[in-house]
């Protein structure tokens, strides 16, 4: 007699049956530690408020496991900003102004080009020294550019309390420092450089009187940042170029335990520059050495690409809600993919630098090839070493020495990268970085952007002494100028 077999339930009834238990473990896991009673010499108003405080956090921790369990966003459309003058704070207020892409004509456009700086960092849980120096990496010793997007990766360890608790601030905004710090101290510098050329600069918009146009250009400011347990995003604008972005937000997308939480995935930003919106990427894709891992990153990647919507915070708002919608996008991070050859035979041609060779099974090349991944998508050809695995401290690949019991090896792997889509992006640089901090090497990227800019009354100036008017006056007898040519902002 044949032994009855027992149905299988859906994944669905699975996770109804498991999430109790689950939600149970975590709790326990995840408390806060009880306070230790303050001494007697404290001040009496600490030692009153303090068990208040412990017990609310006690109630949080719950709530927030919940919220991200159900993928209940929890302040997911929140970011910092960073404005630090009054005249600036009164400019905030323009940010979200009822002002929409409203797509004009080529004559109605003047096209104008930014030097873009891009770079994406896997800090592996190691929180910055208070005297790192990040002037090669930001390259502010020589060059200064219009606006820096910097992404990182487990800025925090990927610990269970930091994947299901609340997020933990104190690094990001220990990054945001030191990046502001570096960035501003090294304006003085390179402002030299940029005055022997001021006459060759175009003015598009007037500085107000009263201000300084050194100062303002000098004065470098994040009009973004976000984070996502360990991945952060900040996005850095020059002084004279924030009255003219437009409608920032984010939006973060976890791919991570269960498909959902933040421990993978990625925080995505957007904002309008004059006429042309951009969207960028800072994402942390799934690990794991084995071929089948690919197949796991390029699930995350259509997740992100499906997944994440930047609110609408006006239906009058003709605004890009999806990643691919944006005129220029760009995605950094740690997108894990590996090099498809024995472990032996990567380490013996990392060691002779044949790039090509190696580029040939290079996991993410491979996959777009196929076409399973990023159809559409661009990357610059790489001439570094890869990026992943370092012992921290030192430039030895993970494995080179000898390991400890039980150790994994990993082998050499572009596990960083940078990739573009959508016309009006040229990509001047594409290199990494030799900073020792953690086990990643960062990759860093310099673009050209071309942004739509309306004609203003200072621009038709250059118009009519340019060709373009004869061109124009012999097809037309008359042209109401006003009407076409004049716009405003």
């Amino acid at each position: 007699m044949a032994l009855p077999t027992i149905p299988i339930p859906p994944p669905f009834y699975l996770f109804i049956l498991l999430f109790p238990p689950l939600c149970s473990i975590c709790f326990l896991l995840l408390q806060p530690p009880k306070a230790t009673p303050p001494p007697s010499t404290l001040n009496p108003i600490l030692t009153i408020t303090m068990p208040e405080n412990q017990n609310q956090g006690e109630v949080m921790w719950p709530r927030l496991v919940f919220n991200k369990l159900l993928r209940r966003p929890r302040g997911s459309y929140s970011f910092i900003a960073d404005f630090p003058s009054t005249e600036m704070q009164l400019e905030v207020a323009s940010l979200d102004d009822p002002i929409s892409l409203n797509r004009r004509s080529n004559d109605q456009m003047d096209a104008q080009k930014y030097k873009l700086f891009v770079s994406t960092w896997n800090i592996g849980g190691i929180p910055p020294p208070d005297d790192l120096n990040l002037e090669d990496w930001l390259d502010t010793k020589n060059n200064s550019y219009d606006i820096y997007v910097l992404g990182f990766q487990e800025i925090v360890p990927l610990s269970a309390r930091n994947i299901l608790g609340p997020e933990k601030s104190t690094v990001a905004k220990k990054w945001n420092s030191l990046i502001t710090a570096t960035l501003n101290n090294s304006q003085s510098s390179t402002q030299r450089g940029r005055e022997s050329k001021q006459g060759e600069k175009q003015k598009l918009h007037p500085v107000k009187q009263g201000t300084s146009e050194k100062s303002i250009m000098q004065d470098i400011r994040c009009i973004i940042s976000k984070q996502m347990v360990g991945i952060l995003v900040s996005v850095w604008v020059r002084g004279d170029l924030r009255r003219y972005i437009r409608h920032p937000s984010v939006s973060s997308t976890g791919c991570g335990v269960m498909g959902l939480l933040g421990n993978k995935g990625a925080v995505s930003v957007r904002f309008c520059l004059h006429e042309t919106s951009f969207c960028f990427v800072c994402c942390h894709l799934a690990s794991g050495g084995k071929e089948e891992d690919a197949m796991h990153r390029n699930s995350d990647a259509m997740q992100i690409f499906t997944r994440t919507s930047f609110p609408r915070r006006r239906p009058s708002l003709d605004l890009p809600q999806k990643i691919l919608d944006h005129d220029r996008i760009i995605m950094l991070g740690d997108l894990n993919y590996r090099i498809s050859l024995p472990e032996d035979k990567t380490r013996t041609l990392v060691e002779q630098k044949e790039w090509n060779i190696l580029l040939e099974k290079d996991q993410l090349r491979g996959e777009v090839s196929e076409g399973r991944a990023f159809e559409g998508w661009h990357e610059g050809a790489i001439a570094f070493s890869p990026t992943y695995k370092y012992y921290p401290n030192s430039d030895a690949y993970h494995g080179c020495i000898q390991r400890k019991k039980g150790e994994k090896r990993r082998a050499p792997a572009w596990c960083d990268r940078i990739l573009w889509r959508g016309k009006g992006l040229k990509q001047n640089l594409y290199d990494r970085c030799e900073s020792r901090l953690s086990d990643h090497r960062p990759v860093r990227a310099i673009f050209t952007a071309v942004v739509d800019v309306p004609r203003t009354k200072n621009s038709l100036r250059s118009f009519f002494l340019s060709d373009r008017l004869d061109q124009i006056a012999s097809d037309f007898d008359c042209y109401p100028m006003e009407t076409v040519f004049w716009s405003s902002l």
